[in-house]
């Protein structure tokens, strides 16, 4: 995958944080954040921190005296990021590339990546670069989705998209979904330094109130959203109307009852 498919820029981070966090992104990072606080790290990184949903959660999880440093490589969705937090509250954020951190040898107790991997285009430089800045013993956590098979909401939204687009069908909603294959992802954390290996594979069902602004957050809160202009001839916002439709035919309406599943990744730096 290219850089060029995950940028978030524009308008994209704010719909990406009102139209999917609440639905898709919130009670993993919860999850995620709870399970790292639990052993007291002092020193926590964050990398593809997006707008800051599961910073968020760290901050109030993590004890007083720990240090939260949160990257991304897009700026823009840092910079909404920063404004679920007040000055006193002790959380540093920094562009950063993930497979190249501009952080030295045995920085961190506790290093945390949610739903991040599947964008890096060396996803064994990641796991690396985590153990190469993970003090002995630290731990290292990060999430990936499951298959399409498990998250409707990707398999039914493409197959809106190739509605709109039969000869040439934007490929993004494809893109989150490349690293559900366990094998592969295990064998990396060993050749990277890593031990003590816990997997967990993690289904929900989660209620949507609003599955327009869920459609909106997959359509205008994406890379999709410039992928469809490019091609011309569809306007974004009719096929988030027809997302939406296709969404509740699929899963019911008032509450949409929308499956997904993840997949967790726990492992001790040697």
């Amino acid at each position: 995958m290219t850089s060029e498919t995950a940028r978030f820029v524009g308008d994209i981070p704010v719909y990406y944080d009102r139209g999917l966090g609440p639905v898709i992104f919130a009670d993993y990072a919860a999850d995620i954040a709870l399970r790292t606080a639990a052993r007291a790290p002092d020193d926590v990184l964050e990398t593809a921190a997006g707008t800051g949903i599961v910073t968020r959660w760290l901050r109030d999880a993590l004890g007083p005296q720990a240090r939260l440093i949160a990257t991304d490589l897009n700026e823009p969705m840092l910079d909404v990021a920063k404004t679920k937090f007040s000055a006193p509250e002790l959380v540093t954020f920094q562009p950063a590339d993930a497979t190249a951190l501009p952080f030295a040898d045995d920085s961190f107790d506790a290093i945390v990546s949610q739903f991040g991997l599947m964008f890096f285009p060396d996803k064994d430089a990641a796991h690396r670069e985590a153990r190469r800045t993970l003090r002995p013993g630290g731990r290292y956590l990060f999430s990936v989705w499951d298959s399409p098979a498990y998250n409707t909401f990707s398999r039914l939204g493409q197959e809106v998209i190739e509605r709109f687009f039969p000869n040439d069908p934007p490929q993004f909603l494809r893109a989150p979904f490349s690293c559900a294959d366990i094998d592969p992802i295990k064998e990396a954390l060993i050749g990277a330094g890593f031990t003590d290996i816990a997997i967990s594979v993690q289904p929900r069902v989660k209620d949507v109130a609003d599955p327009t602004a869920f459609a909106q957050g997959l359509v205008l809160g994406s890379p999709l959203y410039d992928q469809i202009r490019e091609r011309g001839g569809v306007s974004p916002e009719l096929v988030v109307e027809a997302m939406a439709e296709r969404l509740t035919q699929a899963h019911g309406d008032n509450p949409t009852r929308l499956p997904m599943q993840a997949i967790l990744y726990e492992a001790r730096a040697t």
